[in-house]
């Protein structure tokens, strides 16, 4: 009966031992979790910035407005017979 107790006692321990510290223990199921929550979250800003770019580039082949706007915003362009003003900030005094 000593030695079936022992024997169980120590089929425990190395079950234990593997749970807490072997290989796919708890704390490795815990970081893994982590990672896939932070890949997640990745993808999802992933496809938020994709499906932004399918919007431009929808735009971009629809119309001509688009492509103006990102001329003038990108490229500084103007249209003929447009002037253009740059209006600098004003300096503060002993700055």
């Amino acid at each position: 009966m000593k030695w079936i107790s022992l024997v169980l006692v120590t089929l425990l321990g190395m079950l234990q031992y593997r749970l807490w510290f072997g290989k796919h223990s708890i704390p490795d199921y815990w970081q893994m979790k982590e990672e896939a929550q932070q890949m997640a979250m990745q993808n999802a800003n992933l496809v938020q910035r994709n499906n932004l770019l399918k919007a431009d580039i929808q735009d971009l082949k629809l119309g001509l407005e688009a492509i103006e706007e990102r001329a003038r915003n990108e490229l500084g362009l103007i249209k003929e017979g447009e002037t253009f003003y740059r209006i600098l900030p004003s300096k503060a005094p002993n700055q």
